[in-house]
């Protein structure tokens, strides 16, 4: 029966809509592009690269992240990145995936904005004309940066507006509230870029709040302390506002100690559009597919409530309501 369910999770047709292109970045590129680059890493090998992704905090994981993102620096690398992921995700049935990109990471560095965003939509029109796979791009605000930054990176992305559907937030939680992004977000909008954000994953649940009522965000990335507060729980389920969860990465950096004290199936039987995302598959040894299994083997999900948060994947998503249903019957084909 595992090895059936195992098959079933595989068969799935899946959205990933929580996932950030350099958290892609293997221990095998990572050397591939430090040597094409001539960046000098703080690792050995490849082995012990990936021995050093290992967590016990989010910023913890962040420290490394961003000094492996230091091997990015011509639009090549930045293809090479996006197209590595896609061809994994692909395998996995991924059908659409929408991208989270990190261009403060990157232009610090003296990286031009339109090396980075040329590097990844490049590797995502290739994606879909030769491995089906539709996607959408995330422009992401780094948190723990001021908001004069954030306001410079999206002045940025103004020009290429037909290649960014949204922009969201990310990086340090704790002591960042979305509240410090609200002039960033309401110019946005203005733009016509949709609203996501990261709350309520190492941060309170007010977080979530402000999110929704100040950045005014379709959709939360993370968002499980939403089960401390009922009528947030309410609010969520009344106004069909999705939540990413990332179970794998949760336990990584110990929001829940074992997978079997997660919440996703609390707020799944709840009524909560609550969707499984990797988050960053190479640092924490999982993409998409593993953490369906991870999740049914520990919270013995059924067919029906892995279907459904498939459905969810794509009901959540940025697609046309015609290309979701499409991909919603296919499930219900499955």
């Amino acid at each position: 029966m595992e090895n059936e369910l195992k098959t079933f999770i595989h068969n799935l047709p899946k959205a990933e809509l929580h996932v950030h292109i350099e958290g892609t970045l293997e221990p095998e590129l990572l050397f591939q592009l430090a040597e094409r680059n001539s960046v000098k890493l703080p690792y050995a090998s490849i082995e012990a690269a990936r021995n050093a992704y290992n967590f016990t905090s989010l910023q913890d994981f962040l420290n490394t992240y961003y000094q492996c993102a230091k091997v990015l620096l011509q639009e090549q690398d930045f293809y090479d990145l996006t197209m590595a992921y896609l061809k994994r995700a692909a395998s996995q049935n991924v059908r659409h995936t929408e991208i989270f990109f990190d261009p403060q990471a990157h232009t610090a560095r003296g990286v031009a904005f339109e090396t980075l965003l040329d590097g990844i939509t490049g590797a995502l029109q290739d994606g879909e004309l030769e491995l089906g796979i539709s996607s959408r791009l995330i422009l992401c605000f780094l948190r723990d940066l001021s908001e004069k930054s954030a306001m410079k990176t999206l002045r940025q992305a103004l020009p290429f507006k037909n290649r960014i559907i949204a922009v969201g937030l990310d990086s340090s939680e704790i002591g960042n509230p979305p509240s410090k992004f609200s002039e960033v977000f309401d110019l946005a909008r203005s733009e016509g870029f949709l609203c996501v954000a990261h709350a309520g994953e190492e941060g309170p649940v007010e977080y979530i709040w402000e999110a929704l009522d100040i950045l005014k965000a379709v959709r939360i990335d993370h968002g499980i302390k939403c089960q401390q507060d009922k009528l947030l729980m309410q609010r969520l389920i009344d106004n069909h506002t999705p939540l990413t969860v990332c179970p794998l990465s949760n336990i990584k950096l110990g929001i829940f100690d074992k997978m079997r004290d997660h919440n996703f199936k609390y707020l799944l039987e709840c009524g909560l559009c609550v969707t499984i995302n990797s988050d960053d598959p190479a640092y924490f040894g999982a993409y998409i597919e593993e953490n369906y299994i991870a999740l049914q083997q520990s919270l013995d999900l059924t067919r029906e409530q892995l279907a459904q948060a498939a459905k969810n994947s794509f009901a959540a998503s940025f697609l046309t309501d015609t290309e979701k249903q499409r991909h919603i019957d296919e499930i219900d084909r499955t």
